[in-house]
This record gives structure tokens, C-alpha cells and sequence, in this order.
């Protein structure tokens, strides 16, 4: 018997949770077709505080409490919670921390200020993602990251997770998206960034700008295909990731019915 091939998808947005582009209905349709095609698929997104536990019928999964994630000096608890996408037999893992997600916006706050925590709420999710996985014991055959908030997977899962087993044989797909922010993530955020001895100061080189467009340029960067998940992403990004010697690339297609990312999965699983 064949085992299923697996897909991890790491998004930042993921209809009906949170809809802060339209590529959030695009991950919500991509986990369901992949899921009708063979795949096994498991999806992880922050818990960010405005979405709804009760409607959306999130519940605290157990036997992965007790994980810490450290970033910098600090130890922070992480709290998984886990919900069945509707009409669809999939687990949707929310990652959740008291003190960086529980508050009831998402990056700014009410008065439209970007928090300034940002730097390490992004470090926090994307370690913790990769944290999580290990708990699972679940090797993804497949991992692919949409949103800015993702874009240092591509590069923790070559570098400081290069030995873990349970990521040993994963390629990385990086989506391009709609850039939802212009500020930076703060002057000490390559600092935060660097969660390991083996993270050079190099290797964080594409981030060194510290906006959100630097986020994905270090995503794409790092990741062993790149897709375009919108029509008008920042021409710079277009510019460099268009066209890359040695990576599959997928440009956008409004008319897309995903074949062509069930294509690309099944290429890079080969």
C-alpha cells in the first residue's frame, strides 16, 4: 500500500478564520483539493485573539501542551489549540501565547499603530510552527508557506532544523502575496531572528530590511519553489523571483483551478 504523500500548509490567514487577502479562501481550497487528491494534510495558523474560539468550535489539544519556545533570552509557553475545517475532514492547528496573541487585533492596534512586538510574535510563530511539527512526529513531504508572518520557515528548516529528522525530507513552498504592511519589525529583529548558533548573520542577509516585502524576499529566497498568490505583489519580488535558475516557479493565474499547485506537489515529492 502507498503511503499518502504529506502537506503542511503554514499561512498566516486561512478562510474562514481570518481573511486578510484573498489567498486566504485560495489556502482554504488548496488543503481541501489536496486533501481529495491523496494528500494528508494538516494546516497551522496563529491564534490570533479576533478569532472566534466558540463559533469557529476551537478546543485546547492536550497531548501537546508543555512546549516552550525560546526566542532570545526568553522562554515563552505555547498553547495549541486544534478545529475541523468545515466541510472538510481536515485539522487546522492555531498556535496561541497569552502575551503575544490573546489581544484582539492582529498587527496594529486600534488606533492603526503597528505593534512592537511584531518582530517577536513572528519569530515566536514561525519556530513554534517547526516546534510543533516535531511534537506531531508527522514528516510533511511538503511544506508551503503563505503570508509574511511565514517567511523565515524556509530558512529555519534549512538551517536550524536541517538535522531533525522529522524535516529531513520536506521541500518548502514559498507564496508571494499581497504586501498587507509597510512598516518594519524593529532595529533588534535579525537579532531575535537568529534562534541558533547554526543561523549566520549571511544567512539573514535577504531579512536585513526588516519589512514585510524583506520577509517574503527571504521566504522565496529559501524555499525550493516559489508561487505567486496575487496579481499585483511588489514589482522588486517580481523582478527577482519571476524567473529563478533551479526552483519551480508558479506565476498567478486568476483562473487557476489548483491543478497546477497539485502538479507542483506532486513534482516535488518525485
Amino acid at each position: 500500500m502507498l503511503t499518502k504523500k504529506r502537506i503542511l500548509f503554514i499561512a498566516n490567514e486561512m478562510s474562514p478564520y481570518l481573511e486578510l487577502t484573498e489567498f486566504s479562501e485560495t489556502v482554504n481550497r488548496l488543503a481541501i483539493k489536496a486533501n481529495e487528491n491523496g494528500f494528508e494534510v494538516r494546516c497551522i495558523m496563529p491564534r490570533f485573539g479576533v478569532i472566534n474560539e466558540r463559533r469557529h468550535r476551537l478546543h485546547e489539544v492536550v497531548r501537546l501542551s508543555g512546549i516552550n519556545v525560546s526566542v532570545g533570552n526568553d522562554d515563552y509557553p505555547l498553547q495549541i489549540k486544534v478545529a475541523s475545517l468545515p466541510n472538510a475532514r481536515l485539522q487546522v492547528y492555531f498556535l496561541d501565547n497569552e502575551d503575544l496573541f490573546k489581544r484582539k487585533t492582529i498587527f496594529h492596534d486600534e488606533s492603526e499603530k503597528w505593534h512592537e512586538d511584531n518582530d517577536l510574535r513572528t519569530v515566536f510563530f514561525c519556530k513554534g510552527a517547526l516546534e510543533t511539527v516535531k511534537k506531531f512526529g508527522w514528516p510533511p513531504d511538503i511544506i508551503h508557506c503563505s503570508g509574511w508572518m511565514t517567511g523565515l520557515i524556509p530558512l529555519y528548516q534549512k538551517t536550524a532544523y536541517k538535522k531533525e529528522p522529522v524535516f529531513s525530507h520536506s521541500k518548502v513552498i514559498y507564496t508571494i502575496g499581497n504586501n498587507t504592511a509597510k512598516e518594519k519589525l524593529g532595529d533588534d529583529f535579525l537579532k531575535i531572528a537568529s534562534i541558533s548558533s547554526v543561523v549566520k548573520e549571511k544567512d539573514l542577509e535577504p531579512y536585513k530590511e526588516g519589512t514585510t516585502t524583506a520577509m517574503m524576499r527571504g521566504g522565496a529566497t529559501y524555499a525550493d519553489a516559489i508561487t505567486f498568490g496575487a496579481d499585483k505583489v511588489d514589482k522588486k519580488l517580481v523582478e527577482e523571483f519571476g524567473k529563478v535558475k533551479g526552483k519551480k516557479v508558479l506565476t498567478y493565474n486568476a483562473e487557476s483551478d489548483l491543478t497546477d499547485y497539485l502538479q507542483l506537489y506532486n513534482d516535488l515529492t518525485k
